[in-house]
């Protein structure tokens, strides 16, 4: 909204006069037929004052003769119109020249930086900000000179301060840099069939079922097993033969504990919207940075969010002017006094749902511990899931 607001000042806009009886039809309209307005103000008889985009002029007249109003303009605003009024002057000539040499310079620079990772979906998560921090460092930065940035320069420092990152690419493109990721997926230790090895425990639990296929089982039917714990040796001894090595298989099953804790005070504060909110607006220039409401905000306990939308001319061509919205949503503290069940339901609830999320099958499921520790203020909740589950994993001998 702000941002159209700001081009209609730059694309020039009409303050416009509606008479007629019918003028709340005549703003709905308006918005239903996506006609911008802004500056609504009511007048003393039956009329409206408002602003709209010189453009739409002619589908307001068509709305207001269909809903029996009249409409006047009243001003005429904007840059299109002070330049007509001055065009005879040099001073306007210059301004456009300067404005023409300033775009041509500002496309030698990079002004834009975006960053496109695929197999996002794989592996852990890229924290985007520290990646660009890392760019920055190796060159690659807004406001740059496109003819200093050094492209293989760059992925080659990047790539090795990251094991994460598979491949690196950078394009330029007007004045946006777009970097492209793909992100590198963690290999699984393969040991080759004709290499001795065991299988090991990577869980801890207690054995339901155990087959050596190849090997020699070391753990029985409720056995419990820890992190490590070999459960089919890489070996076989026969009467004549002795004692050989082989690469163990088999098939092991376990039931495995799933637990998670929390704890729930008797006593706290939770914070909620009230629905009231404040929006502050800035523009930039690179890094400069002009604010246009100063003062603190007027709420006492607020949450921010800041949304920041840079200028382009082209798809790929930005200049280094951006439009900063802060808005500042207004928060209530509300207290909360539980009972010692109540906690007990809340936190129960919060854990079993943690442990549905987490576990795929949940047919395998065949037990459920639940431990509550009543305390001064505060009661801990344990949750425990039982779960049969098949393990082992080869570990080379």
């Amino acid at each position: 909204m702000f941002i159209r607001i700001l081009l209609g000042y730059v694309i020039g806009y009409l303050r416009i006069e509606v008479t007629g009886y019918y003028i709340e039809r005549f703003i709905n309209l308006c918005n239903s037929n996506h006609i911008l307005t802004w500056n609504v103000k009511k007048g003393k008889e039956a009329n409206l004052f408002l602003n709209i985009e010189v453009k739409k002029l002619r589908e307001v007249i068509k709305i207001a003769k269909k809903v029996k109003c009249k409409v006047k303009i009243k001003r005429k605003k904007g840059l299109p119109f002070i330049i007509n009024k001055y065009k005879k002057r040099k001073f306007f000539a210059i301004s456009l020249l300067v404005i023409i040499i300033g775009i041509v310079i500002s496309s030698s620079f990079i002004w834009n930086i975006e960053i496109e990772v695929e197999n996002e979906e794989k592996g852990p998560e890229i924290d985007i900000n520290q990646l660009s921090k890392e760019m920055e460092e190796a060159g690659l930065k807004t406001g740059q000179l496109k003819s200093k940035i050094e492209v293989k320069d760059i992925i080659n420092k990047v790539r090795l301060k990251r094991e994460d990152i598979a491949w690196m690419g950078i394009e330029m493109k007007g004045t946006n840099a777009i970097v492209r990721i793909v992100k590198a997926t963690e290999k699984p230790n393969i040991i080759a069939d004709d290499e001795y090895s065991n299988i090991v425990s990577d869980k801890e639990g207690v054995i339901t079922k155990i087959n050596a296929q190849k090997g020699t089982a070391q753990v029985k039917i409720g056995d419990t097993i820890t992190n490590g714990t070999i459960l089919i040796g890489g070996w076989m001894e026969g009467k004549y033969t002795g004692v050989r090595y082989v690469h163990a298989e088999g098939d092991i099953e376990a039931k495995v504990w799933h637990t998670k804790s929390e704890v729930i005070n008797y006593k706290t504060t939770e914070r909620k919207e009230t629905g009231n909110e404040e929006k502050k607006y800035s523009i930039k220039f690179n890094n400069f940075e002009i604010n246009f409401n100063k003062g603190v905000s007027k709420f006492k306990i607020y949450d921010t969010m800041e949304l920041e939308k840079k200028f382009q001319i082209f798809s790929n061509f930005y200049l280094p002017i951006s439009i900063k919205e802060k808005i500042n949503k207004e928060m209530k503290e509300i207290e909360k006094n539980y009972t010692v069940e109540e906690a007990k339901n809340i936190g129960i609830e919060k854990l079993q749902k943690e442990l549905d999320d987490e576990i795929e099958d949940k047919e395998n499921i065949v037990n459920k511990n639940i431990n509550a520790y009543e305390k001064e203020n505060c009661v801990e909740i344990f949750v425990t899931y039982e779960v049969l589950e098949k393990i082992g994993t080869n570990e080379k001998i």
